[in-house]
């Protein structure tokens, strides 16, 4: 670490039920966003990650172990305060979803990828009654509308956590329907993030493979399944407060 990285002033960190949800405290002051809002979350299990990445630094702060306080500082911070804007950015991505442009040749990685992901645009079709449809090469060709419109709603109706999760499970992979397959914890998240590389994947196999290439992959991938994660944990308390 650089000799300015923060050093840790704590003893420890705790959770504790708020009005707002739950908080983290380190030694009995709330902790607060980089914008001094105080960092509420809306899960327990939320906030005690949160509390375990404080816990584990050492002397100086390093927030590159701390994934999950970064995820909840960018939706107090950030989404909070244009929840419709990132919810337009990350819904757009509908009208140019990754799994919608296909290649025309050679036979081998066509038939790869129409078995990746011809079954998760059906699945959309089948949960969302919205349907993108495949076309060849990379250049842009507009979906239909009503089917962009129907994904959009979705976005926008997700909470300012789920949002802020949402956004990483979708910008990193490049797809709208990777990233609602995620949500809806559709594949394991090793499976969701493999399918997002499948021309990567080909073009190692083809050309062998490139360090900085592959140095970044990592650091999307561990960036992925964060977010999967954060995402599976919202779902977790969801799913116990309906039942």
């Amino acid at each position: 670490m650089s000799e300015w990285a923060p050093k840790r002033f704590w003893t420890s960190a705790s959770t504790k039920a708020t009005d707002q949800g739950y908080g983290i405290f380190l030694d009995g002051r709330p902790v607060r966003t980089p914008a001094k809002a105080v960092l509420n979350v809306p899960t327990q299990v939320v906030a005690e990650r949160i509390a375990h990445e404080f816990d584990s630094q050492e002397e100086r702060i390093d927030p590159r172990t701390m994934p999950f306080t970064r995820t909840a500082n960018a939706a107090v911070d950030k989404v909070a305060i244009q929840h419709a804007e990132v919810a337009d950015m990350l819904a757009d991505y509908g009208d140019s979803d990754l799994l919608c442009y296909r290649a025309d040749m050679p036979e081998e990685l066509v038939a790869r990828q129409a078995a990746a992901w011809d079954p998760l645009l059906e699945w959309a079709v089948n949960t969302f009654g919205a349907r993108l449809e495949p076309r060849i090469g990379v250049m842009h060709s507009p979906q239909d509308p009503q089917a962009v419109a129907t994904l959009r709603k979705i976005v926008h109706d997700m909470t300012v956590f789920e949002l802020a999760a949402f956004h990483d499970l979708v910008a990193i992979s490049g797809s709208l329907i990777i990233g609602f397959a995620a949500k809806a914890e559709l594949k394991p998240d090793q499976e969701l993030w493999e399918l997002s590389r499948v021309d990567e994947i080909w073009q190692q196999e083809q050309w062998g493979e490139d360090e900085e290439a592959m140095e970044m992959a990592e650091y999307k991938k561990a960036a992925f399944l964060h977010a999967f994660e954060f995402m599976r944990l919202l779902n977790e308390q969801s799913r116990a407060d309906a039942g």
